[in-house]
């Protein structure tokens, strides 16, 4: 009898432990680059990686459980940016990544500032999600009311990873200016903010979408400004690179600050034409679900305008086969 028992529950454990090995091989993981934690794309994709996961033991879709793709466990990563996802994408590093859409076609296409290097001929998109603008911040008493009055200043541009930094060059040169032209910093995220509170440097650049959290606090703790990136710079910008808009940024975004007139870009997701097609596929439906949509409205102020009528806007980089086959079952292509 006793023997009996110690069978049994040996072979009780042994079929737990089987069950956990099965769990544990069902299991996908999927990484999404992302950006600074202080920034847009940090918490939107947070938002995304909750909604297309679902763990092994999630409750059922419709019953308060996830509706993301079964088995699937979805990080967003604290990244340098578009041009380090990018990198990390075609690597292996990352699965996916966000990146703005002038970065990732020049790198897919080998033009513009990735001119000389090789193609990107494996990167795919998955969806276009958000307009980014381009912020150029100072303080309200610092006497810079255009992008001509930094020539001389302390400037930062943020890393050299990130598209923000492509972005500020190259509105530098529709401007007629350089990085020679001004003291270039290198400074990201909240470190920029603090900088320019403490008189270290006399603006920054950053490429996201409108309210970001470092600017949010920034407003309330100092009296700033942002600059406006408009004129005959702005035409010149606009009209030599198809992925730029004039666009604006409206009174009251910032806590006290007054809207102005810049320049945008659409921030969108890819992943690697080597990922799985069902994979990919899931993932996109689950991105579109009506679940989603309301993580989506609640979980950034960026969310509601990440809709299924944008999901192709300004895509310059060829969709990944499990998301055509979604967009094309679903009407949004023909």
């Amino acid at each position: 009898m006793i023997r009996t028992i110690k069978l049994a529950a040996m072979s009780a454990v042994l079929a737990i432990g089987l069950a956990g090995t099965a769990m544990a091989q069902d299991l996908k993981f999927f990484t999404i680059g992302t950006g600074g934690t202080a920034y847009t794309y940090y918490p939107v994709g947070g938002v995304i990686a909750n909604a297309i996961s679902k763990p092994p033991g999630s409750r059922e879709c419709g019953e308060g459980g996830s509706c993301g793709v079964d088995s699937l466990i979805a990080s967003a990563v604290s990244s340098r940016g578009s041009v380090d996802n990018v990198n990390a994408i075609i690597s292996g590093l990352r699965n996916s990544g966000f990146a703005q859409s002038d970065v990732a076609y020049w790198a897919y296409t080998g033009t513009g500032t990735m001119e000389g290097k090789e193609p990107a001929k494996d990167l795919r998109t998955i969806a276009a999600l958000f307009e980014e603008h381009i912020h150029l911040v100072a303080l309200a008493d610092s006497g810079i009311d255009s992008v001509a009055d930094l020539a001389g200043k302390r400037v930062s541009l943020d890393e050299p990873g990130s598209g923000t930094y492509v972005d500020a060059l190259l509105i530098l040169e529709a401007n007629g200016l350089s990085a020679n032209d001004l003291t270039a910093e290198a400074l990201k995220g909240n470190a920029a903010s603090e900088a320019l509170r403490n008189g270290k440097i006399d603006a920054f650049f950053v490429v996201t979408g409108y309210p970001t959290g470092a600017l949010v606090e920034l407003s309330s703790a100092a009296k700033i400004k942002l600059v406006p990136i408009d004129g005959d710079g702005a035409k010149a910008l606009t009209d030599k690179y198809g992925f730029f808009a004039s666009s604006a940024i409206p009174d009251g975004a910032y806590e006290g600050v007054a809207g102005v007139d810049t320049v945008s870009v659409g921030a969108q997701w890819f992943t690697s034409a080597n990922e799985d097609e069902e994979l990919i596929y899931n993932i996109t439906k689950a991105l579109w679900n009506d679940e989603s949509r309301k993580l989506l409205d609640v979980g950034h102020a960026k969310g509601k305008t990440i809709t299924p009528d944008s999901a192709l806007a300004g895509v310059g980089v060829p969709l990944h086969a499990g998301a055509e086959r979604f967009y094309k079952e679903v009407g949004l292509i023909k």
